[in-house]
C-alpha cells in the first residue's frame, strides 16, 4: 500500500488522532467519504458543460434574435 509499512501507518494514524482529536475523526472520515463519492460520480459523468454563464446568456440572446 504505497510502500508504507505497518509502523508508518500506525505513526500516521497517531499523528492524525493527536491533531484532530477523537471527536473530529468521524466527521473527518465522513467528509472524506463524501468527497471521494462526489469525485467518482463527477468523473463518470460524460456530459460536462464548462461554458461560462456569461457566454451561455449571450448565446441564448443570439438564438432568440435569430
Amino acid at each position: 500500500m504505497f510502500g508504507l509499512g505497518t509502523s508508518e501507518l500506525i505513526l500516521i494514524l497517531l499523528v492524525v488522532f493527536v491533531i484532530f482529536g477523537a471527536g473530529k475523526l468521524p466527521e473527518l472520515g465522513s467528509g472524506l467519504g463524501k468527497a471521494i463519492k462526489n469525485f467518482k460520480r463527477a468523473s463518470s459523468e460524460t456530459d460536462i458543460d464548462v461554458t461560462p454563464e456569461k457566454d451561455k446568456l449571450d448565446g441564448d440572446k443570439a438564438q432568440k434574435k435569430g
